[in-house]
Formats: C-alpha cells, sequence, structure tokens
C-alpha cells in the first residue's frame, strides 16, 4: 500500500486505486484490442475471453460504441466469460451456452471450437474422442 510522502513540507497522496486497476487490466486491454483488430480485419467472427468484473466494464462499453454484438455468460463473483464478434455467430453461441463449458455435449463442444475458429481438424479429432465414436488409426495428425 502507498504511504503518504512529505516533500518540503507538502504531504503528497497515495495514488488513487483508479490507475492500478487499469494497470491491472492493461494485458487483457492489449487483447482485447488485438481481437477487435482481428474482428474488423475478417480473421474470425466470434471471440471469447474470460475476464474479471472489472475488465468488462472496460470492455463492454468499447463493443457497445462499435456497435459490436456481444453476450456474458457468468461464472462467479469476480469472473465472466464474454462472448462478441459477428451477429449470426453471436447468436448461435448464444443459444446452446446456456451453462458451463465443461458441461456442453460433444456436438456443443465441436461447434463453439469451430465458431471460436480453432483448427477445424482438431475441432474433428475432439469431437471424435469425446463423444467416444473413437479415432480412426489410419489418420495421421496433421502436424505429423
Amino acid at each position: 500500500m502507498a504511504e503518504s510522502v512529505a516533500l518540503i513540507g507538502e504531504a503528497v497522496q497515495p495514488l488513487s486505486s483508479a490507475p492500478r486497476r487499469s494497470a491491472d487490466a492493461a494485458p487483457v486491454l492489449r487483447l482485447f484490442h488485438h481481437n477487435i483488430y482481428e474482428y474488423g480485419r475478417g480473421v474470425r467472427g466470434l471471440f471469447l475471453m474470460t475476464i474479471s468484473r472489472q475488465e468488462l466494464e472496460l470492455t463492454l462499453g468499447k463493443l457497445e460504441a462499435q456497435g459490436i454484438h456481444h453476450f456474458v455468460q457468468e461464472l462467479s463473483p469476480v469472473k465472466v466469460n464474454l462472448f462478441f464478434g459477428r451477429p449470426a455467430f453471436v447468436a448461435v453461441a448464444r443459444s446452446f451456452v446456456t451453462r458451463p463449458l465443461n458441461a456442453l455435449t460433444a456436438e456443443e463442444d465441436f461447434m463453439l471450437g469451430t465458431l471460436l475458429g480453432y483448427d477445424r481438424e482438431q475441432q474433428c479429432r475432439r469431437f471424435l474422442t469425446r463423444s467416444g465414436r473413437g479415432m480412426p488409426e489410419e489418420l495421421p495428425v496433421a502436424a505429423e
């Protein structure tokens, strides 16, 4: 905690906690701005960020000011999932993200991963594994 410092007979008050909050949120805001850049360039159609409520306050205003569709999934008293992106992508995600992400069905998990722009082959492999359908042995991994 910052303490008052006396300089030439004056007490200098400690900095308010607001700048510290902004400094703590800086890495998240950098990522958020990068995601907004990717959104604008059409790199991906849907984004997901797990952030604190403080960070949510900073990001929602920017999304609303730019007219970017979004929704918030409550996780805990201090954390949320923020989904944002193209209207159709957000609408589809909102339609099935109604419970914790680890409770999604294999099909929902596949859809969400694909909407988020994850590698499609890896999503297919993940789906086959999670759905209990197994992985055909003759399929090589793309990175091999």
